[in-house]
């Protein structure tokens, strides 16, 4: 493939010989990208008869051309040092992490940081202890994050150090709630330029995967808002370097207008919301989703409610007249019970029509039943789903059955809610998940419950236009590639393109353009997408090495 980088506003550049992903023109082979927008979409015919002497050809060989991805659920701090500190996500046994921190412990110094371990996986099916992971760390600091970052593994020295045993969520090293806060303050404390660092490592690994934008769920209790400031230092048209944009929202309860005002004007009027990160439960790894029956594995507890249904109903309410979204991270059923009660008792107070017009959001909304669709629906609220949890703990013996039992069935409905009509938006919830969209298209078509497949174009959609819809974009052309849309695109290298369906009793891939429909990659033969460039605003994020 030849082509020179995305050059400054106004160069016309013509894409040919490839495959455009267009809703318009589900043929289309080439683009013209004129500066920021996109000029023209069409044939190979078409194509031949515009070029000319003034623009920059690129033939794609093949490749395809797609609107760029919106990951809808995002920590891009907690990403960049997640990609330089020790990877647990591979471990198959609790002595295989306990290995991997032996390992490490003997070619380093000072605090060990690990995340993304996952006893769900092991025989064991525990976590390590405080003294197992002294005696692997030769007494050192340790802080290892579970995977889904709501409780962590910490050695005695750690527990010591921070008197740990005192604070409630303390279990022998496994830590949650106020426990895991205080231990993950400390693992969380590195100065604000290596935080920077972690940030623009972030970015760019988003950008290599095809992400034209992160919406960052930062919280009071995962950084101090600084963190995110410096963040949105980075993003933006006037930036030295072309990143993802940062679709910014702050996780932090309000009761006053005087509270929402000062959080307002400290994020200089950026906030798109006080929502994402803002916990009514927990998770299921930790135990601590707020659910209506106890757990399977532990019928003792039926998890952890943070908030109550009068606090999230004053701050939707604050929300609402802001004109700002609020939002909550929920996922038991008993969350959801709560974050509905809020949402009914703000529009007591401001009026239905107030609360649906301001397009509040839910991350993640795992445990949904049918009731609930119906009100999230008559709120107008959008969901930020992640399919790759199904496809991490969904099937046959994995997590969601050793917490739920026979409840796995009703988790992550996202074919039941985009049916009902409630907006869906799609996320990793990274670190908790690597940063993969084309994963998440894939767990989406194959979720582990036949009745909540979707199409791969519906799932695009949610990793794309309905990413921006989500975070109260108002260009309705984003998210396309046709005349006049943002030239926010990526290429991609893939081995077949075809038309997938959701029904489990077809041919569930089609190579037959009679369908009509923009052709995705095939996502079930073990080749996967490989991004070539990523282009956003007609600004170049990335470049893969071998891209002359």
């Amino acid at each position: 493939m030849n082509g020179s980088p995305i050059p400054s506003a106004r160069t016309l550049t013509l894409y040919r010989n490839g495959s455009v992903y267009s809703a318009g023109d589900p043929f289309a082979t080439a683009m013209l990208v004129d500066g920021d927008t996109i000029a023209w979409v069409g044939s190979e015919q078409a194509a031949t008869s515009i070029q000319d002497s003034k623009m920059d050809v690129v033939d794609l060989h093949g490749a395809l051309v797609a609107p760029g991805f919106v990951d809808s659920h995002v920590h891009t701090t907690e990403l960049g040092m997640s990609l330089v500190t020790l990877d647990l996500s591979g471990c198959t046994s609790l002595e295989d992490l306990l290995d991997k921190v032996r390992n490490h412990a003997a070619g380093t110094t000072g605090l060990i940081l690990g995340s993304s371990w996952d006893e769900s996986r092991w025989p064991e099916r525990r976590a390590p202890t405080a003294a197992e992971l002294d005696a692997a760390s030769g007494n050192r600091a340790v802080y290892l994050s579970r995977s889904d970052v709501h409780c962590a593994a910490v050695s005695g020295t750690l527990a010591a150090e921070l008197r740990l045993q005192e604070y409630d969520g303390w279990d022998n090293g496994f830590v949650v709630r106020a426990a895991h806060d205080a231990a993950r303050t400390v693992a969380r404390d590195a100065d604000p330029d290596q935080r920077g660092v972690f940030q623009l490592a972030a970015l760019k690994h988003a950008a290599s995967r095809g992400v034209v934008a992160v919406a960052e769920m930062a919280a009071p209790h995962i950084a101090p808002p600084e963190d995110l400031r410096r963040l949105l230092g980075l993003d933006g048209p006037l930036s030295d370097e072309a990143l993802p944009q940062i679709l910014p929202y702050w996780g932090q309860l309000v009761e006053t207008e005087a509270q929402v005002a000062g959080l307002v004007d400290f994020f200089e009027g950026r906030l798109l919301g006080l929502a994402g990160d803002l916990n009514i439960d927990g998770s299921l790894g930790a135990r601590t989703a707020a659910l209506r029956e106890p757990y399977a594995d532990r019928p003792d507890t039926t998890g952890t409610m943070y908030l109550t249904p009068e606090q999230a109903g004053r701050h939707l309410e604050l929300m609402t007249k802001a004109g700002l979204q609020g939002g909550f991270h929920v996922i038991g059923d008993a969350g959801m019970d709560t974050a509905l009660a809020g949402l009914r008792l703000a529009a007591e107070a401001v009026g239905e029509p107030a609360v649906r017009a301001a397009h509040h959001r839910l991350e993640h909304a795992e445990l949904t039943d049918d009731a609930a669709i119906a009100e999230l629906l008559r709120f107008g609220v959008s969901v930020s789903l992640q399919p790759g949890f199904d496809a991490a703990w969904g099937h046959p013996g994995g997590l969601y059955e050793q917490r739920l039992g026979d409840r796995r069935q009703s988790m992550n409905r996202m074919a039941s809610l985009l049916s009902a009509g409630v907006p869906v938006a799609l996320g990793s919830d990274t670190p908790v998940l690597p940063l993969d969209p084309w994963s998440g298209v894939r767990a989406a078509v194959s979720h582990s419950n036949p009745k909540e497949r979707v199409s791969a174009r519906a799932a695009f959609i949610g990793h794309t236009r309905a990413g921006w819809r989500a975070a109260g974009e108002t260009n309705f052309m984003r998210g396309q590639l046709a005349a006049g849309a943002p030239a926010s695109f990526a290429l991609w290298e893939v081995q077949e393109l075809m038309v997938q369906t959701p029904d489990a009793n077809v041919s569930a891939w089609s190579t037959d353009p009679r369908a009509g429909t923009p052709l995705l990659p095939a996502l079930d033969n073990g080749d996967e997408p490989r991004c070539l460039q990523t282009v956003h605003n007609g600004r170049e994020l990335y470049r893969a090495p071998d891209l002359a």
